[in-house]
Formats: structure tokens, sequence, C-alpha cells
């Protein structure tokens, strides 16, 4: 039987809480094949099991904190690809089921966190690192409802509000989750102390101040530069612990289809500088492997 651990909020209070790292960049070393349209969500229909494997990695290198395959999953997502709305709620919460297959044979205590991607991603056009898709929040907010309630009634620890680019889909995704009972983090992506749309990162994480349901606010897949000043700025604007999971440092070279540079994450200096400045949600995105989070886990020893 599974034992059910505490609140993650709990955790939190006591110390830094280790997360996993980059999905796509596991199942990738594994030999998964992820051009298709709904990137790693798409092996939630075609190889769960591959999902399972790189959930199990994670878990083996110290993560504590397992964040699902749903951060391309959408009903509309899905109906591209032919599959119907019952089917679709069903693999959203399989996605949760995997996680917490994996977390259970850790031998510890460990979350699930249902990722809640952006809109953009589900456009799949890199609309995510741009923000502004000329929707107003109430739209945005009906957008988001349907996949967060399946979510929800599959019952992780967390809803993970990841990669938002801009405040005002964060408001839309705060009210989508409203009454779901589930607690959630929020988490910008950003560049150069701005949100990906502009926006002062202040003014954003000031959108979490007044929620009791967030019980963390932070980034998450930008560069690792970004992070110590974002930090900071979190937990100054919400009194609310950090989290922080930022890419490698590497550069996508999108004319020639590859990764450039050197990977400058989970420098064990810089880690011990967001706990310090209030980070205890901590972990890596994309390109950050089972063996960067080992590490990482033993950062603040």
């Amino acid at each position: 039987m599974r034992t059910v651990p505490r609140p993650l909020a709990d955790a939190l209070a006591e110390g830094p809480v280790v997360l996993d790292g980059g999905l796509s960049n596991q199942l990738e070393a594994q030999g998964c094949d992820l051009s298709d349209a709904l990137w790693s969500a798409g092996l939630l229909a075609d190889a769960p099991e591959q999902i399972e494997a790189a959930h199990t990695a994670y878990a083996r290198a110290g993560a504590q904190v397992l964040i699902t395959a749903g951060y391309q999953a959408t009903f509309e997502g899905f109906a591209r690809r032919g599959i119907g709305h019952l089917r679709a709620a069903e693999l959203l919460a399989l996605s949760v089921e995997l996680a917490r297959h994996a977390g259970d044979r850790a031998g510890r205590e460990t979350w699930v966190a249902a990722s809640v991607g952006p809109y953009g991603a589900m456009l799949a056009d890199g609309s995510e690192y741009r923000g502004r898709y000329g929707l107003s929040v109430a739209e945005l907010e009906r957008f988001h409802r349907p996949r967060v309630e399946a979510l929800a009634a599959a019952g992780p620890d967390v809803l993970a509000l990841e990669t938002v680019p801009d405040a005002d889909e964060a408001r839309a995704l705060l009210r989508a989750v409203a009454g779901t009972g589930i607690p959630v983090w929020l988490s910008y992506t950003v560049a150069g102390g701005l949100t990906r749309a502009g926006q002062p990162l202040r003014a954003a994480f000031a959108e979490a101040v007044e929620n009791d349901q967030v019980i963390a606010v932070g980034i998450n897949c930008c560069d690792p530069a970004d992070a110590e000043d974002a930090v900071r700025c979190a937990a100054e604007t919400t009194g609310k612990p950090v989290v922080v999971y930022p890419n490698s440092g590497e550069r996508w070279d999108a004319r020639g289809r590859r990764w450039t540079g050197t990977s400058t994450f989970g420098d064990p200096e810089h880690v011990r500088t967001w706990v310090r400045d209030g980070a205890r949600l901590i972990g890596g995105c994309c390109r950050v492997g089972p063996s960067r989070i080992a590490a990482l886990s033993r950062a603040w020893e």
C-alpha cells in the first residue's frame, strides 16, 4: 500500500526539496522519438512505459518531486492526433499515475507534480517563449480549466503551473485552479530580469501574493544566469518558498538543429546562494539529466 506523503508545503517549511530534471532529454537518452507535435505527451499514448522509466531514473538520482508528462498534453492537442475527449482525460490521469508508480518505488517520501504548461505549449510553435497570444484572461482561463480539472481528479500532490510567459496567463491559470483543492506552484519563464512577455518580475510574482493555494513561486526553463536575481525577487515579493529549475545553460541552434555551448547548471555555490535567498524547490529543466540532479541533491549538504 502506498504511503501518503505529508503535504509538500510542510516539507518546504523544513528546508530544500529536490525536483527532477528535464523529462524530454531523459526520454531522448532512452531512445524515444519526440518529433511529434505532442512532444513527450505523445508517449502517454504510444509508450507510457518509457515515461515511467524516465521518472524512475530521476527518483533513483534523488529527486523528491516528479513532474508529470502533461506539459504539452491538452484536449486540443490530443484531438489533432485523433484522440477523443474521454481518452484524452484518461491519458492526463495516466501521466499522474506513471509518476506516482515511479515515486512509490523510490522507498522514500516523494511527491507528484502534475504539469500544467502554458497555452503556447499547445500551439507547439515556441509561443510559450513570447506570450501575448491575443487572448483575454477569460479566454485563457476557459482553455486551461478542463485540463486542470482532469489532472486534479487524478490526485496529484501539487499542480505545477510552469513555463508561464506572462502575468496575464498566470492570472488565468490561478483562476482555473481555484476550487480544485490542490496546492499549486507558479513558475515563470524569464529572460534578462523580465517575463518572456517583457513584464517586470516583481509585478508578475505579485499575482501570487494573496493566494493561499500557491505554495511556491519562481522560475523555470530559463538560463541559470537569470536565476539568482529572480529567486531573490520572488522571495522578497511574495514571502513564499521559491521554486527554481532552470535549463542547462546551453543554447539551441534552430538552424543547425543542435545544442551549442557548455552547461552552467548546478554550480554548488550558485545553488547555495539560491537556498540562502529563499529557494526551497530546486531542480532542472531542459538538458538537465539525472546525473546533474544527483549532484544537485548533495549541493547543500
